[in-house]
C-alpha cells in the first residue's frame, strides 16, 4: 500500500529530518539511505520498519545537519602536518632557486586538500544515535496510520468485487442447470449418429466415452470450488494483521476455477458469465495487488 510520512527533530547538536515512503509491490523491498557513519543506526532502522510493514516498496531516508544550518569544520591534525611540511619543501626549494616566496595566511592553510574534515564524523556517534532512534517510532506510527487508512477504503473495494464473484457464481450455477435439457439433446443426438454409423460398435465402450463427455461437461466441480474461494476470501478479510499474500494465492485458484468453467460451459450464456467471471476476477487481483 502506499504511504507517507515526515518528521524532523533536533538533538546532540544536530538538526534532522525523516522521510519515509512506499509504493505497491508484491514483496518487502526496502531501501535506506542513511549516514553511514553512525554506528548501529541502519540495522536498527530496518528492523523497526519491518515491525510495521511486510509488504511494498518501501524508502526511508535521513537528512542530517548541524545545528545553525551549517557542517561541522574540523581540523584534521596529520593533514595540517602534511601541509606544513609542503609548504616548507616548497619555501626550501624557492628561496634556493633565488625565487621570493610570500607567507601563506591561515584561511589558505585551510583551504589545502586534507587539512580539514566538513561533515565529519562525531567520535562518539552512540547519544546521536539513540537520539534519532527515539525520534523514529512517531514517524513510523504516523506512516502505520496512513496505510491503515488506504486498506479500510481498500476493503470495501475488495468486498464489493467479492459480491460481484458470488453473484456471478449464482448465475453460473442456474445457467449450467438451465443448459441441462440442452445437453441431454445433444448427447442423445451424437449418440444416435454414432450408432448409426457404427452398427458393430462395442456398447459398453460407447458407454463409456459417453461418460467421459458428460464428466467433462458438467461444471459443478467448479462452481462448487468457487463458492469455497468466495468463503476462504471473505475469511481472509475478516482477519487481523497481513494477509495480502494470502489473497493475492486465492485469486490464481478463482481465475484456475474460472477458465476451466469457460472451457467446459459449452453454452453462449455459461461462457458469457465465465467471461464476466475472469473480468471481475482480473479487478480484484489488481486491487489484491495493494494489500499489506
Amino acid at each position: 500500500m502506499t504511504g507517507f510520512s515526515v518528521r524532523r527533530g533536533e538533538g546532540c547538536g544536530y538538526g534532522w529530518a525523516w522521510e519515509i515512503r512506499s509504493v505497491n509491490g508484491k514483496g518487502f523491498d526496502l531501501r535506506l539511505r542513511l549516514p553511514d557513519w553512525i554506528e548501529g543506526l541502519e540495522p536498527a532502522v530496518r528492523a523497526a520498519v519491518a515491525r510495521v510493514a511486510s509488504r511494498g516498496n518501501i524508502t526511508l531516508s535521513l537528512k542530517l545537519a548541524r545545528d545553525g544550518g551549517g557542517e561541522a569544520l574540523r581540523v584534521n591534525p596529520a593533514g595540517l602536518d602534511a601541509a606544513l611540511a609542503a609548504l616548507a619543501l616548497v619555501r626550501a626549494k624557492s628561496e634556493a632557486a633565488g625565487l621570493p616566496v610570500a607567507d601563506p595566511s591561515a584561511v589558505e592553510i585551510l583551504a589545502l586538500r586534507g587539512v580539514t574534515d566538513q561533515g565529519g564524523e562525531a567520535e562518539e556517534t552512540g547519544p546521536l544515535r539513540d537520539a534519532l532512534l527515539a525520534d523514529l517510532p512517531p514517524l513510523l506510527d504516523d506512516f502505520a496510520a496512513v496505510r491503515a487508512a488506504e486498506g479500510t477504503a481498500l476493503a470495501g473495494v475488495i468486498e464489493s468485487r467479492i459480491d460481484r464473484i458470488e453473484a456471478l457464481i449464482a448465475e453460473a450455477a442456474t445457467a449450467a442447470e438451465a443448459r441441462r435439457p440442452e445437453m441431454e439433446r445433444a448427447l442423445s443426438d451424437n449418440l444416435a449418429r454414432v450408432m448409426a454409423g457404427a452398427a458393430e460398435a462395442d456398447p459398453a465402450r460407447v458407454a463409456q466415452e459417453l461418460a467421459v463427455l458428460v464428466v467433462k461437461a458438467d461444471v459443478s466441480e467448479e462452481i462448487d470450488r468457487l463458492i469455497a474461494h468466495v468463503a476462504a476470501a471473505r475469511a481472509l478479510m475478516a482477519e487481523p494483521g497481513a494477509v495480502g499474500r494470502k489473497l493475492d494465492f486465492l485469486m490464481q485458484e478463482f481465475m484456475r476455477e474460472a477458465n476451466t468453467l469457460c472451457s467446459k460451459s459449452g453454452n453462449a450464456g455459461l461462457t458469457r458469465i465465465g467471461l464476466d467471471l475472469k473480468t471481475v476476477i482480473d479487478q480484484m487481483r489488481e486491487q489484491v495487488q495493494n494489500v499489506e
